[in-house]
This record gives C-alpha cells, sequence and structure tokens, in this order.
C-alpha cells in the first residue's frame, strides 16, 4: 500500500485493524467466539499528532487506550472491570497529548435515569473524567457532565451540564465553576483559535442562533440573529471571522418521510467583532436544497482561506469548497459515491476522508485538496476503513475485512501498534478462516426496484441441496451494511450472528432496502418511506422471493429478523406475507408509526394531523396483525429510548389474542443499543435457537 505525500510534518499511510489469533485457537464456530472480537470506538488524536486515543470494548469491558510516537506502542490507561454497560466516550486530547478528557455513563432519558442495564442497586451517572496519558495514575472525575473541550492553548477545559457550560482548570486544581448559560442551551461549542472565546449554536425550537462568548469580558455576542435557523459554526484560521449554516425558516423535515428538496440553504460568514454577516454561497434548488451533514463538522474552515462543505447537488453526498470571500462551488470529491468520516489535515489544506465512492459496499480512505484537484486513495482492496486522524508517520484509522474484526488501530507504514498492544487487541480466538466472504448481489423489489444486498452462502454446500434461509434487515434506516465487519458495535454483533447462522447452514441475506445510505439521495429519500406509505415492504417482499428462487434454499424455511426499523420490516413481513416467511424475530421494532414518531416529538398530536397519521398507522405492523400467522420471537429492553417499549407490549397482547405464536425475551433496565454484552450475547443466542426450532425444527 503506497503511502501519500508528506503533508508538512505529517506524512498519511493507512492505519490497519486486524485480528490474527483466531487460526491458533480452533476454527470451532461459535457465538461466543463471534463476539468475543473487541470492539473499537471514538479514535482521537492530540494537535501535535504523537497521541491517539481510543476506546475498547472487550465481552462489554470497556477503557480507554493510547498510543504515543515513536514507538506507538498501545496502552490500557483505565482500569475498568466488568460488563456493567457504562459506555465511555467523547474523548477528547490536550494539544500535547498529556491529558485526557473522557465521559463515563450514557445519557439520561426524559425522567433523568442514566442507563443501569445491570440493575446496580446505586444508580450510575454520567460524568466527565480527566487523566494523565503519562505514567499510571487513576483517572479523576471532574463532575456529572457531557461534551468536554480542551482550549487550545492547553490550560483550560470545558463540558456541559444540564445547559450549562463550566470550565476548569488543566493545570491547576480546582472544582469547576459555571462559565456561561443561555437559552436553548451552547451546542456546537469550539474555542477560538487563540483560546480566548468560544463559539457556539443555541437552538430554539423552530429557529437558532450563533454566538460567540468572549471568556476574560464574560460577555455574548450574536452573529446576525435571524428568525433561521443558523448551526455549524466554525472559526477562520486568525479568529476574527465565523462561518456558519443557515437554514431557511420553516425547515421542519419530518420524521420518516421522504425530503428531497426545501428552499435552499446557505454559508455565511460573520465578523466577530461587529456581529454582523453577509451569504458567500447558497445552495441550488432542487437536489441539494436540504442540507445533509457528514459525520463530523459540518462545515470547515481551511488554512487557504476556503470553506468545505457537504453538498448533494449531483445526488451523491460530496465535499465542495468555496473562498472564504464567496464563489462558485468546486467538486472534491467526484464519483458514485458519498464522503462520511470528514477530518481537516493538520496543515489545513487538504480533507481527510473515507467514502464508498469506486468501492460501494466498503469504505476506503481518501485525501485531496481543499482547493481541488484529484483525490489520492489512501487504502483500497478488501477491508473496510473509517474514522481517518492525522497523525506523525502515519494516518490512524480503522480496519475490518470480511473475516478479521475491526479491533484498534494499527500502522501499515513502519509504526505499528507495538506487541503490548496487540495483545490485548487480539483476544478473543475468533474462528476467522471458518467464516464466510459475503459478497454483493442486487434483487428486484415486489415493485421492480433493483435492491442491494449481501449474500453469505454457508460452506459445503452440494449440488442440488436446498438449505433453509434467514433475511437480515439493518436499523435506522439511515444505514448501511457493508462487506466486512461493520464499524458500529451494533452491526459489528450483527454481522457476527449473521456469520454464526451461516456456519450453522442458513444462507444469510443481508439487506440494504431503500430509506438507507451509501447508495444516493433518492434511494435515501425513498418515496412513500417508512409512515407514508411502507414502500420498503417491497423490498421486503423482493428479498423473500429472491431466495424462494434461488436452487440452494428451501422456499417452505425462510426467515427474517431485524432491529429498531430492522424490527419494523422484520414485523412488516410477518403480518403480510406469513405465507412466504415462517418465522420472524423481531428486535425492538416499531409497530406503529404514530407511537414511533411520539417517541422523538412529544407534541406530535394524531389529532392534529388526521390524514398523515392514517397513513402512518396503514404503514405500521399493527395495522395488518389480522393477517399474521408466522411465530415470532421479540425482545426488548424496558428503558428503550429509541423505541419504546410499549410498542412490543401492545404487539404481544395483540398477537396472542389472535392465536399466534409468540416467544420473548426481555431485559430489564437496558437501553435500545444493549449496553452489555451478556445481553448481546444472549440476544444472538435466542435468535440462532428459535431458526432452529422454527425453521429447522430441532
Amino acid at each position: 500500500m503506497a503511502l501519500a505525500k508528506a503533508v508538512g510534518r505529517f506524512s498519511i499511510a493507512a492505519a490497519l485493524v486486524t485480528l490474527g489469533a483466531g487460526e491458533a485457537l480452533g476454527q470451532d464456530v461459535t457465538i461466543d467466539k463471534l463476539l468475543s472480537a473487541p470492539f473499537p470506538s471514538g479514535l482521537v488524536a492530540s494537535a501535535d499528532g504523537r497521541v491517539i486515543a481510543w476506546v475498547q470494548n472487550a465481552r462489554g469491558v470497556r477503557n480507554v487506550w493510547v498510543a504515543d510516537a515513536p514507538a506507538w506502542q498501545g496502552r490500557q490507561l483505565t482500569a475498568y472491570a466488568g460488563d456493567d454497560g457504562q459506555e465511555l466516550g467523547s474523548l477528547r486530547l490536550s494539544p500535547d497529548g498529556a491529558t485526557l478528557l473522557f465521559v463515563r455513563g450514557g445519557a439520561p432519558n426524559r425522567r433523568g435515569e442514566i442507563p443501569n442495564p445491570t440493575s446496580l442497586p446505586d444508580m450510575p451517572e454520567q460524568a466527565v473524567w480527566r487523566v494523565s496519558t503519562k505514567g499510571r495514575a487513576a483517572p479523576v472525575k471532574v463532575g456529572p457532565g457531557v461534551a468536554p473541550l480542551i482550549s487550545p492553548k492547553g490550560d483550560l477545559a470545558i463540558f456541559s451540564r444540564r445547559g450549562q457550560v463550566l470550565s476548569f482548570s488543566l493545570s491547576r486544581a480546582g472544582d469547576p465553576a459555571p462559565l456561561f448559560q443561555v437559552r436553548g442551551g451552547a451546542g456546537d461549542l469550539a474555542f477560538s483559535p487563540d483560546g480566548s472565546a468560544l463559539v457556539f449554536s443555541s437552538s430554539r425550537g423552530d429557529h437558532a442562533f450563533v454566538g460567540v462568548f468572549t471568556i476574560a469580558s464574560r460577555t455574548i455576542r450574536w452573529l446576525d440573529p435571524s428568525f433561521d435557523r443558523d448551526a455549524s459554526p466554525v472559526w477562520s484560521p486568525d479568529g476574527k471571522r465565523v462561518a456558519f449554516v443557515r437554514i431557511p425558516a420553516g425547515f421542519d423535515p419530518p420524521l420518516f418521510a421522504p425530503m428531497r428538496e426545501f428552499s435552499p440553504w446557505s454559508i455565511r460568514v460573520a465578523d466577530v467583532a461587529s456581529g454582523g454577516s453577509r451569504e458567500v454561497w447558497r445552495a441550488a434548488e432542487g437536489r441539494g436544497s436540504v442540507p445533509s451533514g457528514v459525520t463530523g463538522d459540518g462545515l470547515w474552515w481551511s488554512a487557504d482561506d476556503r470553506l468545505v462543505f457537504p453538498w448533494e447537488r449531483d445526488g451523491w453526498k460530496h465535499l465542495y469548497s468555496i473562498p472564504a470571500s464567496g464563489g462558485q462551488a468546486v467538486l472534491l470529491t467526484p464519483g458514485e459515491g458519498e464522503v462520511e468520516y470528514v477530518d481537516l489535515a493538520p496543515d489545513g489544506r487538504a480533507m481527510l476522508y473515507n467514502s464508498n465512492i469506486g468501492d460501494i459496499d466498503r469504505r476506503h480512505l481518501w485525501r485531496v485538496a481543499t482547493a481541488g484537484g484529484q483525490p489520492t486513495a489512501l487504502t483500497s482492496g478488501t477491508g473496510i476503513e473509517w474514522q481517518p486522524r492525522a497523525v506523525v508517520d502515519w494516518a490512524a484509522d480503522r480496519h475490518a475485512p470480511a473475516r478479521r474484526a475491526n479491533s484498534g488501530p494499527r500502522g501499515d507504514s513502519g509504526r505499528r501498534l507495538g506487541a503490548a498492544a496487540r495483545a490485548g487487541l487480539d483476544a478473543g480466538g475468533l474462528p476467522s478462516a471458518a467464516l464466510v466472504e459475503p459478497t454483493a448481489i442486487r434483487f428486484p423489489a415486489a415493485d421492480g426496484l433493483s435492491i442491494p444486498a449481501q449474500l453469505f452462502r454457508p460452506q459445503g454446500v452440494r449440488a442440488g441441496e436446498r438449505r433453509p434461509a434467514v433475511l437480515f434487515f439493518h436499523g435506522g434506516s439511515r444505514r448501511q451494511m457493508l462487506l466486512g465487519w461493520h464499524y458500529m458495535d451494533y452491526y459489528h454483533t450483527t454481522y457476527a450472528i449473521n456469520q454464526y447462522l451461516a456456519s450453522l447452514g442458513y444462507v444469510v441475506l443481508s439487506v440494504n432496502y431503500r430509506s438507507g445510505v451509501g447508495y444516493g439521495l433518492e434511494f435515501r429519500e425513498a418515496l412513500r418511506y417508512g409512515a407514508t406509505g411502507a414502500s420498503e415492504f417491497f423490498d421486503v417482499q423482493g428479498a423473500g422471493l429472491y431466495l424462494r428462487s434461488r436452487p440452494d434454499v428451501d422456499s417452505t424455511r425462510i426467515g427474517l429478523y431485524g432491529g429498531s426499523y430492522g424490527g419494523y420490516l422484520t414485523a412488516m413481513g410477518l403480518s403480510r406475507a406469513s405465507d412466504l416467511f415462517a418465522a420472524g424475530v423481531d428486535i425492538h421494532g416499531v409497530h406503529d408509526w404514530n407511537r414511533g414518531i411520539q417517541t422523538f416529538r412529544p407534541d406530535y398530536d394524531t389529532l392534529d394531523h388526521p390524514e398523515f397519521a392514517r397513513m402512518a398507522f396503514e404503514s405500521s405492523p399493527m395495522a395488518w396483525v389480522e393477517e399474521w400467522r408466522s411465530p415470532v420471537l421479540l425482545i426488548h429492553a424496558d428503558d428503550d429510548r429509541n423505541v419504546d417499549f410499549t410498542q412490543s407490549v401492545e404487539l404481544i397482547a395483540a398477537l396472542r389474542a389472535r392465536g399466534v405464536e409468540v416467544e420473548s425475551l426481555v431485559f430489564p433496565d437496558d437501553v435500545h443499543g444493549f449496553l452489555t454484552h451478556a445481553n448481546w450475547s444472549a440476544a444472538a443466542r435466542a435468535t440462532a435457537e428459535f431458526f432452529e426450532r422454527r425453521l429447522r425444527g430441532r
């Protein structure tokens, strides 16, 4: 793999994550082995590029790991033990990499309760912690709160607590002190380049402002306040200007319904001293008029005085740039595919990003100059790479091929993590050689739309032999399953379940149904999807008919499963096509769209929207429950903040009343994403055992 050209004193190569211990530990495939691969997340790098840090989840035990130049000898920084379901995240390194801030504990629900999936007698809290990356000092709790941020000077840090911004010194002992508080809260916080001020956005419901808080004078200046929604503020390199996105008044994207066009959004540049702003760019009418962000910031200000932003003008989510003074947008990332994780390179004149351009069912790393020009591929092949972070001598990212799970950053430029780190990352004994390589296919939906999917064909299928088959539907729906281990922990696990089912002899089809990402704006904003017509049901039907047509599939033994939005589609398949699907596993699925919308918008009232509410219900499994005949396993956690537990309570009551065979698995106090390894393992095991009994009679 060739190295990219040097960027200042940073040379950029691909950092790979692999897992190679499986072969030595035996190739028998068990769900325990498949779920044992450690999962990394939250990769960050210090401003000087000499330290990286990430969170490692090993069988539910979450800890922070670090590695630094020049040896990049990874080491575990925290010593948490036990599968307690307490999340770690929001990692922030000081500019010199000597201090790390992080948050431990999940977000509260509407009653203010922190997730407590192991039902601890003392309720956990969500708090900011600090720890030195040098030596072996234990982490110190700063206080309850979220979203830590460190000044570019490395002397001051801030975090948020119930809408208030607090600060504390990194060089002196002392408790955090209130810094400022505004109506609507303060989001998108960012220090000015000299650390003297903070820019932030404040959402006020149907409008939002961008403001600047000056630390010394403790004053707030609002930047050109309007009736619109202002967001994504970013400082100019000299700290005298702020650019931000303005979304016109009236923007109210419907939940689970397509939105392809709106009054075009714009980019404005404000003078911090005066507070005035002017428009420097406006999106065109039609495609791309609705703002659509990427993972990371939504706006970047480069060292060559250009603004970089995502735009869907050609129907794909690409990066563009304009001069900060205004001008025509230059396409930086051409091709059929989309950018996802984006970061500004340390010299400020190039963007690092991952994309599926040229390899639609994978992700690879790229670099492109902010002024434009031909992008440079940093990685290629059968792996999947994401979350680039530029550091001294190489670019850290995470990588996962089809049979080897992602497990942490590792450089491919001669700067590899040391043996101590690899020993911790490779634990688990993944039976990689016994796993199957999924293949990309397409099949016609019932309405004719071409639908992408990944096929897991079990090993050892003889000519003329017909196997049971299972469909998998991801959640979201803004997701894309890939030809390898996924970069989200939820789908990392479901990929393992798909591999396990294939090892048991099932033909498995993972469906990237319409309204998912990765295939362009029209595919994502599919007409009549979700609550406005359930057009994805055509994809469910088409997937079942495709499996039925295969010579290696027993057409009487086709099942389906999925979680969240995938649970919704599982329930739609069972309620509207029980003649096609013999059994299903519905994991925290949406069963009534009207209830699902109220989860995210408590003020939604069906009486205010009677026609929409009628369509939403008709697009729900509960509207078709009279036709449901196939047995189902329902899995749900009762502190679910994404899909209310009541959705499954109401469905199971309706199914029991109609004599449908229903099995259940409930996790008290856990949340939507199952925070413990034990619960994920139980869900995976129950899913496989259910299909073994219902599709094989075992």
